[in-house]
């Protein structure tokens, strides 16, 4: 399990480095709301990579920082990378959202393009930093990044002490967000309903919850594309989110674009596919109608395909 003192530690290294991101409350529908899409990066992510990145030692920031992923996590590691004067090296699939790339690019990461799905780009990942020594900095996979993402627990109960009697609804893939804020619940708020959210098309951990593997998931295109992909052999999410979650839920493509088109158009949010999750199982009422806190974790969606959304919404 996460040391408490883990995700205590979390919270003081990060204090100033990054955003304390929004939380606002919709009286009308019960909702409180975290805002990770104002979050430096316009993901969450950058909370459990900074974390991690922090305590390697000298020698291990000369090494270098690798990782895989679908474009958050990566600008995570980039800005990460850049602020402990290391580099940076990300795997993606090719099929990964243009805007995401470009980001990571930006902030200095080199991005190694990888045909296939996540999945290959993790093993590709995964291979290289072996063989080259690097220090390789999973999404997900690893107990500081894990804590820092917890951080986002901390700022809400902070904030809201209240909503440590609420369901709480949190995007989930590989599992590292919803591990995080579940070990800082089950501490500081054990009365709280733990529910993950995924997507319909990339059901990896939902299978792992349920039926104990992922085995015959497909992992098909969807708006989500950082929920996309299966889960890492072995990875210690796996017993966290058995021991942490109450409940995973699915939501469809349908569902994800109503809920991006919702959070425009109701709260002017820009929100992604992968943040949108858990608003879309509010407002297609598999989760029940009650007080509750839902997790919007990024806003970093292509121009284009956030237009396509919103077009049969305008007036």
């Amino acid at each position: 399990m996460i040391p408490q003192e883990w995700l205590q530690a979390a919270s003081q290294r990060l204090a100033g480095k990054i955003h304390c991101t929004p939380l606002t409350h919709d009286a009308e529908r019960g909702l409180y709301i975290k805002w990770e899409n104002h979050q430096k990066t316009g993901s969450f992510k950058v909370r459990g990579a900074l974390n991690k990145a922090l305590i390697l030692e000298d020698w291990e920031r000369e090494m270098g920082l690798v990782t895989a992923s679908a474009g958050n996590h990566g600008q995570g590691v980039a800005l990460a990378a850049e602020l402990i004067g290391a580099s940076a090296r990300v795997f993606a699939s090719k099929d990964a959202p243009t805007v995401k790339i470009e980001a990571m690019r930006a902030l200095g990461a080199e991005v190694e393009l990888v045909e296939g799905d996540y999945h290959g780009a993790e093993e590709a990942g995964l291979a290289y930093a072996k063989r080259n020594d690097a220090v390789w900095i999973s999404p997900y996979n690893d107990g500081h990044v894990i804590a820092g993402q917890g951080t986002i627990a901390s700022e809400i109960l902070e904030e809201a002490p209240e909503t440590g009697e609420m369901k709480w609804i949190v995007p989930l893939s590989g599992g590292g967000l919803l591990s995080g804020i579940g070990a800082v619940l089950r501490e500081q708020a054990q009365s709280t309903h733990v529910i993950g959210v995924q997507v319909e098309a990339s059901a990896f951990m939902h299978g792992i919850f349920y039926r104990g593997n992922q085995d015959d998931v497909e992992d098909l295109p969807t708006l989500a594309d950082g929920l996309a992909g299966a889960v890492e052999e072995n990875s210690i999410t796996i017993p966290l989110i058995q021991k942490y979650v109450d409940e995973v839920i699915l939501v469809s493509e349908e569902e994800v674009a109503a809920a991006i088109a919702f959070a425009w158009n109701e709260y002017g949010e820009k929100i992604e596919g992968s943040g949108a999750v858990g608003l879309a199982a509010v407002l297609s009422k598999k989760v029940s109608q009650e007080p509750s806190v839902i997790v919007v974790s990024g806003g970093n969606i292509q121009p284009e395909i956030h237009a396509q959304i919103l077009a049969p919404y305008e007036k």
